[in-house]
């Protein structure tokens, strides 16, 4: 079974006491943003992961009812199934060492274009893997399938938060997207 890598953006970030129910659904296999300071609840929040799943749907909607039934109040709003990576990622998921990349990025080596990255946090830049496949030539079958995927479940919890009884179970989601998938991805 694929392991498929995907982040969540949150209603809030969970309070320190929230993490032990999420720690013992997921066996610590979800990271996410935590406050200790009530103030800070209006912020969106985030839990990211490398969950395991017969299709991206399936590992997305099990963690959503992991972190949704771990923290009362805490509702999924997003899912972005196109991870931001680091140089050291880059170089893992491509094959190549950290000077290759490295030297791809800056253009003293390689076609030049490399992509941009996408946001620096605390001086580490990171990129859109999307973006850096296709600057290696990568077919990547995970990204072909997280598009429709993600862009059908974001609508999805949109409509849950609008208007949440003509919203289907997450089931019913998840089942019908591994009917199309493979004839749309």
């Amino acid at each position: 079974m694929p392991s498929y890598d995907f982040a969540l953006i949150l209603s809030r970030p969970l309070y320190e006491d929230e993490l032990d129910p999420l720690f013992g659904r997921t066996h610590g296999a979800v990271t996410v943003s935590i406050i200790s300071e009530p103030q800070h609840a209006d912020r969106p929040g985030n839990a990211s992961c490398s969950w395991p799943g017969p299709t991206l749907a399936a590992a997305i909607m099990e963690v959503v009812e992991h972190v949704e039934n771990s923290a009362p109040g805490v509702h999924v709003a997003q899912v972005e199934a196109d991870p931001l990576l680091t140089i050291r990622d880059i170089a893992e998921r491509v094959g190549r060492s950290l000077d290759s990349v490295r030297h791809a990025i800056t253009g003293s080596r390689g076609a030049g274009g490399f992509p941009s990255s996408e946001m620096s946090t605390a001086g580490h830049r990171l990129w859109r893997w999307s973006k850096v496949a296709a600057y290696y030539g990568l077919d990547d079958p995970q990204l072909v399938e997280a598009k429709p995927t993600v862009q059908a479940i974001n609508g999805w919890l949109a409509l849950r938060d609008v208007v949440p009884d003509v919203a289907p179970a997450a089931e019913e989601v998840t089942s019908a997207l591994s009917l199309v998938i493979p004839h749309v991805a």
